[in-house]
C-alpha cells in the first residue's frame, strides 16, 4: 500500500517512478509554485496580525517568512513530483511547515478564528498536495481534527469552528480534484507517447518482414532461373534466352513489389501466388501439385492475404533448403477454419526445424487473425489455419 512507502529504498521508489525529462520536471514545479503563489495570497494577509501579536516581531517574522517558504516549497515539489510518494526530504519540510504552523498558531496571533485556524487549513492544503491517496485522507482527518480542537480550546463558536473546518474539506478536495486532473493528463500524455512509438515499432517489424518475404522469394527464384540459364546457355540459346528474360521480369516485378511493401499497400492474391509458386517449383525441379477444395475467391481479403505469404514462404524454402521432388499444396475448409497445407518429400521438419524470419513472420501474421502455424513431418509440412468465424474482412 501507498501508505508505507516512507519505507520504500530509493531504489524501489525510482523504479516505479514516472521517466520524464528535467524539462519537464521544471515545468511540473513550476505549475505547483503558480499554484502555490495564487493560494499563498490570504495566508500574507496575515503578516499585519502575527507581527502584531508580539513583542518581538523580528522573531515573528523570521518564523512566517519560514512558514510562507516552506508553504511554497512543498506545494511546488508535490505538484512537480514524479516519485509514487513522496521523498523522506519533502515530508520533512511538510512537517516543519506544520509546527511552524501550530507555533504561529498559537502564539502569535491574537484571535483563533481570525488567523491561528486559517493557518491550519493551510497545513492541510499542503500535505494533500504533497501526499497521494490514501495516504492524504489521513492528513486532512488529522488536519480537520487539529483546527476543530484548537479552535474549540481557544472559545470559538461551534459554528465558526465547523464552517472552517467545511473550508479545509473543500480546499483539499479542490487540491485533490487538481493533483487528479494532472495525473490524467501525464498519462494520456505518456500513452500518446507509447502509442507512437509503439506505431513505429509495427511498421518497423511490417517493412523488415515484408522485405524478408519478398526479396527472400524473388531472390530464390532468380538463382533457380540463372542455373536453367547457366545449363541451357550452350544446348539451347533460345530457351536460355527466354529463361533470362523471365530473371528481368522477376527482377522487376521484386522492385515494384517492394516499393509496395515500402508504402505499406501491397495486396497479392493468393491465385497468384500459387501460379507463381508452381512456376518456380517447377524451374527447380520440383513436381508440383495444387489441390483447392475451395475456391480462393471464397476466402476472406485477410486470409486470402496471410495465405498468400504462407505460399510464398514455404515456396521458397522447399526450393531453398529442402532438396525435394515432389510438393503438394492443399487449399480446404472445415465447418471451423480455413487451413492451407504445403507438404514436400524433402528433408525432415517437426520439432527438429529451426524457426528463421521467414516462420515468424507467417506465424504473426496469422496470429492477428487468430490463426495458427503448424510446422511438421513427414518431409517438410507447413500448415496454416484461420478460424472462420471472425476471419471475413
Amino acid at each position: 500500500m501507498k501508505i508505507f512507502a516512507p519505507f520504500m529504498s530509493a531504489e524501489e521508489r525510482a523504479r516505479l517512478s514516472d521517466p520524464i525529462t528535467p524539462k519537464e520536471l521544471r515545468k511540473r514545479r513550476m505549475i505547483g509554485g503558480v499554484w502555490a503563489l495564487v493560494w499563498s495570497f490570504p495566508i500574507l494577509s496575515l503578516a499585519d496580525d502575527v507581527l502584531r501579536a508580539t513583542d518581538t516581531p523580528w522573531l515573528a517574522f523570521v518564523l512566517f517568512a519560514a512558514y510562507v517558504a516552506l508553504y511554497l516549497y512543498v506545494v511546488m515539489r508535490g505538484f512537480g513530483s514524479r516519485l509514487p510518494f513522496p521523498p523522506l526530504r519533502d515530508q520533512a519540510a511538510l512537517w516543519a511547515f506544520t509546527v511552524l504552523g501550530i507555533i504561529l498558531a498559537v502564539f502569535y496571533t491574537r484571535e483563533a478564528a481570525g488567523g491561528a485556524l486559517i493557518l491550519i487549513l493551510y497545513v492541510a492544503v499542503a500535505g494533500v498536495s504533497l501526499y497521494p491517496p490514501p495516504t492524504a485522507y489521513f492528513w486532512v482527518g488529522g488536519s480537520s481534527l487539529l483546527l476543530g480542537g484548537m479552535g474549540l480550546l481557544a472559545g470559538d463558536k461551534l459554528g465558526d469552528v465547523a464552517s472552517l473546518v467545511l473550508n479545509v474539506l473543500l480546499a483539499t478536495a479542490m487540491v485533490l480534484v487538481v493533483r487528479n486532473m494532472i495525473r490524467l493528463i501525464r498519462e494520456l500524455d505518456r500513452t500518446r507517447t507509447e502509442l507512437a512509438r509503439s506505431a513505429v515499432e509495427q511498421e518497423r517489424l511490417r517493412f523488415a518482414r515484408d522485405l524478408h518475404d519478398l526479396l527472400g522469394h524473388s531472390l530464390s527464384l532468380i538463382v533457380v532461373k540463372s542455373e536453367v540459364v547457366r545449363r541451357l546457355a550452350e544446348r539451347d540459346p533460345a530457351a536460355a534466352a527466354k529463361e533470362a528474360a523471365e530473371i528481368e521480369q522477376v527482377g522487376r516485378q521484386a522492385l515494384a513489389e517492394v516499393r509496395e511493401a515500402v508504402t505499406g499497400y501491397r495486396e497479392r492474391p493468393l491465385s497468384d501466388e500459387l501460379h507463381g509458386a508452381r512456376e518456380a517449383l517447377t524451374d527447380a525441379g520440383i513436381e508440383t501439385t495444387i489441390r483447392l477444395a475451395v475456391r480462393t475467391d471464397e476466402l476472406p481479403s485477410a486470409v486470402d492475404q496471410a495465405f498468400a505469404w504462407v505460399v510464398r514462404e514455404a515456396a521458397t524454402n522447399v526450393i531453398r533448403h529442402s532438396g525435394a521432388r515432389t510438393c503438394r499444396m492443399l487449399l480446404d475448409r472445415s465447418a471451423a477454419a480455413w487451413s492451407l497445407t504445403v507438404r514436400d518429400d524433402g528433408r525432415g521438419g517437426g520439432s527438429a526445424v529451426s524457426e528463421g524470419n521467414g516462420l515468424r513472420g507467417l506465424r504473426e501474421r496469422l496470429t492477428a487473425l487468430d490463426g495458427t502455424l503448424t510446422v511438421g513431418a513427414p518431409g517438410f509440412t507447413l500448415r496454416a489455419d484461420v478460424p472462420r468465424e471472425g476471419s471475413a474482412g
